[in-house]
């Protein structure tokens, strides 16, 4: 059986798919910044969607990447969590 890491080596040798992968890379920092947030926080995904009126499946696909969150969203999510919400660009 393949490991993970070994396929995505793998995969990433393609450079259409290393294009790809790496047009999703914000998403997916969305997605493991609110899960850290969250978790740090100590908060279920129903409990962060009780503190925000967002609904539990909506935190759930955001958290699997199958969702692209407003900055209104994040806001709201952040206000949930007891964060502060920041935003900044890097060069690259």
């Amino acid at each position: 059986m393949t490991s993970f890491k070994a396929l995505k080596a793998e995969l990433m040798q393609n450079p259409e798919f290393r294009t790809e992968y790496e047009a999703l890379a914000p998403e997916f920092e969305i997605a493991r910044a609110v899960i850290y947030a969250r978790e740090t926080a100590g908060l279920s995904q129903r409990q962060l969607s009780e503190k925000t009126g967002i609904t539990q499946s909506d935190i759930n696909k955001l958290e699997n990447g199958n969702a692209n969150p407003t900055l209104k969203t994040l806001q709201r999510l952040a206000e949930g969590i007891g964060a502060k919400l920041t935003i900044e660009f890097q060069r690259a």
